[in-house]
């Protein structure tokens, strides 16, 4: 991997993690089309991090709120908003984190391929669809229960499928319980901390000998961008959806699976291609 692969890769991951289409999709086309090899489900993973410390210097002030009322919660039995969102974000995590577990050879292997990569881009977009229209976007961030936090728990699970999209999913997921589409995409990045920060470590580890190959140096790289990207595209995608719906971003997955399907009935393009 070269300098430039390693910030293109980045900027790609930090752009499209928290907007609806797909970051590990995008991290799979790109290097097909440019002929680079594929950077590896460990490498998407470490390079999440960076991501994540998106989250954590945006949401800082709710993240310090949730955590403190999850502990007031369960030393005092007090209840609170902030206890309820840290017990939503604390079960959510669990279905991505066991099923992350049990289909890791799936992850790493079959599921990376580009017919599985187009096919999932537009079963969620179909998903996403729906979410706008069945059900009033009202509920708030206050009124989450740690049921609404394992039914988007299990949708954010989906999301171990490459093409589709772990704030697609799971934005969906909150939409179909009611909440406004910018406060669900806020509940969305808060439920992704413990398990992209889970993912990332150990993916670190356990892929740490192909990661030294690829480079430490374009590793950081890497990150580096994935943080500056990601931080811009939180702010946008909140804003963005205080006045408006997820149209583009459906439409956007639909186009982007039809060319892909395009180049794969070509002959551009193989399903495993670039996979060793």
């Amino acid at each position: 991997m070269t300098a430039l692969e390693a910030i293109v890769l980045g900027v790609l991951q930090g752009l499209t993690e928290f907007i609806p289409v797909s970051s590990t999709a995008h991290l799979r086309i790109a290097p097909a089309l440019f002929g680079w090899e594929d950077p590896g489900a460990g490498f998407t993973a470490v390079i999440q991090l960076g991501t994540l410390l998106a989250v954590f210097v945006y949401f800082w002030a709710d993240l310090v709120r949730t955590t403190k009322g999850l502990s007031a919660a369960i030393l005092r039995k007090e209840r609170s908003p902030e206890a309820s969102l840290g017990w939503a974000v604390l079960v959510g995590s669990m279905p991505i984190i066991i099923a992350g577990l049990a289909l890791k050879d799936a992850i790493e292997g079959p599921f990376r391929s580009l017919w599985v990569i187009a096919a999932s881009l537009i079963g969620v977009a179909l998903v996403m669809g729906l979410a706008e229209v069945l059900r009033p976007h009202r509920r708030e961030i206050h009124e989450v229960t740690w049921r609404d936090g394992l039914v988007v728990g299990l949708f954010q699970a989906l999301a171990l499928v490459p093409g589709v999209s772990r704030s697609g999913s799971t934005i969906s997921g909150a939409l179909f319980l009611g909440f406004r589409r910018d406060v669900a995409a806020r509940f969305s990045f808060l439920l992704s901390v413990p398990a992209i920060f889970l993912a990332g470590v150990y993916e670190l580890w356990s892929a740490r000998a192909s990661l030294a190959e690829q480079g430490i140096g374009n590793v950081l790289l890497a990150t580096v961008a994935a943080f500056l990207t990601g931080y811009a595209s939180i702010e946008f995608l909140i804003r963005f959806l205080r006045t408006r719906s997820t149209l583009p971003f459906i439409l956007y997955r639909i186009a982007l699976a039809l060319f892909l399907i395009y180049l794969l009935t070509r002959g551009v393009l193989s399903p495993m291609q670039g996979i060793q």
